[in-house]
């Protein structure tokens, strides 16, 4: 397992804050489709993630999921999409058209803009820190905050126990045959292992008062500070630098449009 890198320009930076700067950089790219928008935040969020200190390695590693569905995205984009202009290809329902190649462009960039940054600025955040900040700078209810975390703190234990149920088939000698059916019956032991645990966990933080609606206190403090408002300031700007970028090339395109 890569271990998550030190990012120097966000590492004291709320986590609250940086999901809040996630939002603000990705949400106006939801406003419109279109390939200059995406790819100017794009190319300013990887100049920004070199000299945060994230190297393509750990971009690759870290990224993977989406690295792998921008291109299927694109894909159906350019097999299904909006027909027009030239058309240089057709089978039954797929065609390519110039219309069609324009979209599939905006779209795998568009899901590379969008997922990048959602995944680095998380990729170091302790669960606990995100729920301090949740609780005393969003001012969320403690109830959904506490539970969060200890859902959030049983995603490790999940995976643990996938790995030991397939020692144990494999163990067994049923382990290295049908893949569909191993899978199938492996994910409904670990729902009913899930289920288990989350009943025992919700029984024991409620014998321990968590479910009450008295004001908590909280061990650690969470303070956002300059960085945080740099962050955000970053954030707005990078997705305003898009969009005007898109509006001054004539490729705004409204998804309401």
């Amino acid at each position: 397992m890569i271990a998550a890198p030190r990012l120097r320009l966000v590492d004291g930076v709320n986590p609250v804050t940086r999901l809040a700067a996630a939002m603000l950089l990705t949400t106006p790219l939801l406003l419109t489709v279109d390939w200059v928008s995406a790819a100017v935040a794009l190319v300013v969020q990887l100049v920004l993630f070199a000299l945060a200190g994230v190297t393509p390695s750990v971009l690759v590693a870290r990224t993977w999921p989406i690295l792998i569905a921008a291109p299927i995205a694109g894909l159906s984009m350019l097999l299904y999409g909006r027909p027009e202009g030239t058309e240089y290809w057709s089978f039954w329902l797929a065609r390519i058209t110039d219309g069609s190649i324009e979209l599939a462009v905006a779209v795998m960039v568009r899901v590379l803009a969008i997922g990048l940054p959602a995944v680095l600025l998380f990729m170091n955040v302790d669960p606990t820190e995100l729920a301090d900040g949740l609780a005393q700078v969003a001012r969320l209810p403690s109830r959904f905050v506490l539970g969060a975390l200890a859902g959030a703190r049983l995603v490790g234990l999940f995976i643990e126990d996938w790995r030991a149920m397939g020692l144990s088939r494999r163990a067994r000698g049923i382990g290295d045959h049908g893949a569909v059916r191993r899978f199938a019956t492996m994910a409904f032991a670990l729902l009913v292992l899930a289920i288990r645990r989350g009943s025992k966990l919700a029984t024991a933080m409620e014998a321990r008062g968590f479910g009450s609606d008295q004001p908590r206190t909280w061990a650690r403090d969470s303070r956002v500070g300059r960085l945080d408002v740099v962050l955000l300031a970053m954030a707005i700007a990078i997705a305003l630098l898009a969009i005007g970028c898109a509006v001054w090339a004539g490729t705004f395109h409204p998804v309401w449009s």
